[in-house]
Order: structure tokens, then C-alpha cells, then sequence
């Protein structure tokens, strides 16, 4: 076990130093390390999946655009950019970096050409780029040469000049595609779809082969989490709605903890910080949005129109109409930024806490190797903290979206509301339910 300890250290000291310092040493000036640019850098999406201990080198994906006469165009990811060798003026060194380029596509005669925008407000995104006529190139090259900002650099044409884009000191009029592209967040989001349903499905599978054996190991740790989940926090929240709401929520709880638990792994499948990408989220918060309210009973929505508040409170001024139309958005809205934040925050700790041991190597061999051990021994605190924190946000978004759900479906507290109830149950599982009276 000790032995097993020490490898494991080891491999995330390598894993954790080894990919930021390659990036690190080309970054800013000088070598200078650039920590917001490497921070959003591993957290962002990309076209490309980074190969490991390797900023250089990606793993290609497709790229699928609508041009601007509406033809769908395909390619590899790999084409966007080159691979050049360069000399590093501090240090003397060759560098291997990748620089942007033409990708040129002709499809039914006609050419398209594209490149990655590296400034604007489109940068990072493959943009469709058109030569300029004479005139219109001498106009912008006149409009450039004016603005102070710029100061003759092509380059930054594309922030400063809307629309045109400057690449190797020649300009071009830049259009943003429509992009469906299969970019590492989409390909990350796949793969989590399939071990989720792998690992559903395995409990299936067992219970089909053997029975009602009791499963072991890793089909008797996944009955245990159903089971945890729906008994105690689907069944004992929503009782006789439990089994029409139950797919949906632990299709919620599997699916985030295994975002999660996958954009901790440094290798490829992971690195994808999916649950930190605020467009996830929001699309889980609002499908709670929806089925909250498109579910929702009479009751829930007389409780928001027409509340049980003194009459003063709700007319003729709507005061508590609109706190609680201002309540339906604002539960999803935590929902979203709750998961979001935390995810976000675990990973920008870990890669910040790394980026301390480039950040005191100017001060020096001492400083450097103190830093080193520091950070490393913090960052494996915090990735396993980390693995914590994804368990729990996963519990605690389907716990809210299970409340939020037992809310807007619950049709009162009286006699007639919960034969009604019962009444729903009988229907949709076909058993007869005897309704007790008083």
C-alpha cells in the first residue's frame, strides 16, 4: 500500500507540473507566465483535445460550418493550424508552437477559406475569411494605420476594425459561421452520456442474468446510489409522484457527478470542464424550469397569482404576485450559478496553486523548491477535495430540483388533494389503491 502511495503521488506531481510548465514556458513575454491566459486556456473549450504533457499537439475533431452562401462545409481541426519551430530569445532554445492558418475547402467549384480567430471578439472561433478588393484593403489599411491603438500591427486589425481580420500583414473581410462543430466540451458531454448509461445499464444487465441476487462491487456500489437517491431524496420529498419524477432526477444526479468526476482526470477522456462551462448548466436548470412549471398544479400557480397573504400585500398593488413570478426564475438561475461556481472555482484553485511554482521561480532555486512542494501537496488536497465537492453538487442540484419539482406539483394539504393523488398513482401504475377516510 505504501509503495502504491508513493507511485500515485508521483504520477500527479508529473501530471499536474509537467503540461503547465511546457505551456508555461512559452507564454508572455520572455518566458514571463501568463496566469489568466493559462487558467482560462485549460479551462475553455477548444477544437482540439490536448494530447498529455503536450500544449503543442492535439487530438483533431471535426469542424462543421455554414458558410455564408448557406453550403455546409467539413474538416479536421488539425487544419487550422501549423506547427513551426522557433527560437526563444531568452533562452536560445528551439520551441515547437503552433501557429493559426489558411484552411482552404473547395467544394462544388468554388473555394472557402477559414482560420481560428486569435483576436476579436470571435477569437478562438473558426471564422470565414474573404479577400478585399484593391480599394476597400487601401481603406482599411489607411483606417489602421490611424488608430493609435494599433500602431501598424495587422494583428490587432481584427479587435480594432469590425468585421476584417489581419493575418500574415494582410487583411480580410471575417464572417462568423453558424458552427456545429464536434468541439472537446460536445465530444466530453458524449462520453459522459455513454458511462452514464453504461453504468445504469449495468444494474440492468446483472438483474436480467441473476435475478434478484444481490449485485456486488461496482453493480452493488450503483444499486447503492439509486438507491440512496430515490429513497432518500425522490421518494421521501415527492412520495406517490416519486416514480414519475424518478428517471428524470437520477438521469440529473448520474449525469453531473460523472461530469464532474471526468474533468478531474488530467488525460484524455477528461479534462473537459463541463459542470464549469455556465452553458451546461443552464440548460439543466432550465429543463427543472420547464418541467417545474409545465407540471405545475392548480394550487402552485393560485399560491403565485392569488397568494394566502393579507389583502393589502396583493391588491391593487401585485407586491407578492411579482415575488413570486420573480421566485420562478430565480430557483433555476441558483440552480445554474450554484453548480457552476463551485465547479469553476475547484478547478481554477488546483491550476492556480500549480502555476505558484512558475510564479516564485523568479525568486529564486529556494523559493522555487519550497513552492513546489507546497503547491503540489495543496493540489492534491484539493483534487481530492474535489472528487468530495463533485458528489455533493450533484446530491444537492437533484435534492433543490426535487424540491423545486414537490413544490409546484403538490396540490394542497387537504383530504380531496391527496385522494386525487393517490387516484394519479393507480392510473399510471395500474393497481388498485384504497383511499382511507376520516
Amino acid at each position: 500500500m505504501k509503495r502504491i502511495s508513493i507511485i500515485l503521488f508521483f504520477l500527479t506531481l508529473v501530471a499536474l507540473v509537467t503540461p503547465l510548465k511546457t505551456y508555461a514556458s512559452g507564454s508572455g513575454e520572455e518566458g514571463e507566465v501568463n496566469v489568466k491566459e493559462i487558467i482560462f486556456h485549460h479551462l475553455g473549450d477548444g477544437y482540439g483535445w490536448e494530447v498529455p504533457f503536450s500544449h503543442v499537439y492535439r487530438i483533431p475533431l471535426p469542424v462543421i460550418v455554414r458558410a455564408e452562401d448557406g453550403k455546409w462545409i467539413s474538416f479536421s481541426s488539425h487544419k487550422l493550424q501549423e506547427y513551426v519551430r522557433i527560437t526563444n530569445e531568452k533562452t536560445g532554445k528551439e520551441e515547437l508552437v503552433a501557429e493559426p492558418r489558411i484552411v482552404t475547402i473547395e467544394k462544388n467549384g468554388k473555394e472557402y477559406q477559414f482560420i481560428l480567430a486569435h483576436v476579436s471578439k470571435h477569437r478562438n472561433k473558426v471564422v470565414q475569411i474573404f479577400p478585399l478588393s484593391p480599394e476597400e484593403e487601401a481603406r482599411v489599411k489607411e483606417e489602421a494605420k490611424n488608430n493609435p491603438e494599433i500602431q501598424g500591427d495587422v494583428d490587432k486589425a481584427e479587435a480594432i476594425i469590425g468585421g476584417y481580420a489581419g493575418f500574415n500583414e494582410v487583411y480580410y473581410r471575417e464572417y462568423k459561421p453558424h458552427d456545429i462543430s464536434i468541439t472537446k466540451n460536445v465530444l466530453a458531454l458524449l462520453i459522459a452520456a455513454v458511462i452514464v448509461t453504461a453504468m445504469v445499464m449495468s444494474v440492468v444487465w446483472f438483474y436480467a442474468r441473476k435475478g434478484m441476487k444481490a449485485p456486488r462491487k461496482g453493480v452493488g456500489f450503483m444499486e447503492m446510489l439509486i438507491d440512496f437517491i430515490y429513497t432518500g431524496v425522490i421518494k421521501s420529498t415527492l412520495h406517490e409522484r416519486a416514480r414519475k419524477y424518478a428517471p428524470f432526477l437520477l438521469t440529473c444526479f448520474f449525469f453531473i457527478l460523472v461530469m464532474n468526476l471526468v474533468g478531474l482526470i488530467v488525460i484524455f477522456p477528461g479534462g473537459a470542464n463541463l459542470t464549469g462551462n455556465i452553458a451546461i448548466t443552464l440548460v439543466l436548470a432550465i429543463m427543472v424550469f420547464v418541467i417545474t412549471n409545465v407540471m405545475g398544479s392548480k394550487h402552485y400557480w393560485k399560491e403565485i397569482f392569488w397568494p394566502d397573504v393579507p389583502l393589502f400585500l396583493k391588491f391593487p398593488i401585485p407586491i407578492m404576485q411579482f415575488i413570486e413570478i420573480f421566485g420562478i426564475f430565480t430557483k433555476p438561475a441558483a440552480l445554474c450559478v450554484r453548480l457552476f461556481a463551485n465547479m469553476m472555482g475547484g478547478h481554477m484553485i488546483v491550476i492556480t496553486l500549480t502555476l505558484l511554482i512558475f510564479i516564485f521561480a523568479a525568486f529564486g532555486a529556494i523559493a522555487a523548491g519550497g513552492s513546489v512542494f507546497i503547491s503540489v501537496m495543496f493540489s492534491i488536497f484539493m483534487l481530492c477535495l474535489d472528487v468530495l465537492v463533485s458528489f455533493i453538487q450533484a446530491y444537492v442540484f437533484t435534492l433543490l430540483a426535487t424540491i423545486f419539482i414537490s413544490m409546484s406539483t403538490d396540490k394542497g394539504h387537504g383530504h380531496e388533494a391527496h385522494k386525487e393523488e393517490q387516484k394519479e398513482v393507480a392510473e399510471e401504475t395500474d393497481m388498485p389503491v384504497e383511499v382511507k377516510t376520516t
